[in-house]
């Protein structure tokens, strides 16, 4: 089946972006001079922006014109995650940690549960010493661990990819001291034991604490 034409001219325009002919963050020309351009109709035009409006390369701003996305299309996960507030960057963690901590109320192995107690372990002195650093390390070596244990390589590779985002929610949350890690640190036990009896209800109980208190 041929291209659509709306289809054609979208590529056309996109290309066109691609090599700075129209520039990010400003306007492109109006739908009478963008006809002659491409040597399209009216409605050709308006459909080929539709589309390019929904995979986010462009934007519509009604009563101003369309603009060219400011290099959002260009941009990584991990760039578009940093932007995030607080509770936005809150609720992907849960959204993954509800389906790792799920995963490893069943499938972990002595193993997996020796590397969370030594973490917990590094986090309680951690605290003690008032090393926040330290306890940034343990507090995330110890749900990577929890990833892990899920048995499913795809979604532990993606939880420590998205660990980045929680250290950086970490330096913003609290410049200084412990506080927040020493509150939640009995949390973090009562998971490390709902885990390991099996308990997947009272391991997602106790998850859905220490989310709610992160901040």
């Amino acid at each position: 089946m041929s291209e659509k034409l709306s289809d054609q001219v979208a590529n056309k325009i996109r290309h066109d972006i691609d090599q700075n002919k129209y520039i990010s963050g400003k306007k492109i020309p109006a739908e009478p001079e963008l006809m002659k351009l491409y040597g399209v109709g009216r409605s050709t035009i308006r459909e080929a922006i539709k589309t390019l409006a929904m995979t986010g390369i462009l934007k519509v701003q009604q009563g101003s014109g369309t603009f060219v996305n400011g290099g959002i299309e260009h941009e990584t996960i991990d760039q578009r995650l940093r932007r995030g507030d607080f509770d936005e960057v809150n609720a992907v963690r849960k959204l993954l940690e509800d389906e790792t901590v799920r995963l490893a109320t069943k499938n972990h192995t002595e193993s997996n549960l020796e590397e969370m107690k030594q973490c917990l372990e590094n986090r309680r002195m951690a605290i003690r010493t008032e090393q926040r650093q330290a306890c940034v390390d343990a507090d995330i070596a110890f749900h990577i661990a929890i990833a892990r244990a899920s048995s499913n390589n795809a979604l532990a590779d993606l939880y420590q990819g998205f660990t980045g985002i929680i250290r950086d929610f970490f330096s913003k949350r609290e410049v200084r001291g412990v506080g927040h890690f020493a509150m939640s640190h009995h949390l973090h036990e009562q998971l490390l034991e709902a885990i390991k009896n099996k308990k997947e209800k009272l391991a997602q109980q106790v998850l859905d604490k220490i989310i709610a208190n992160n901040y």
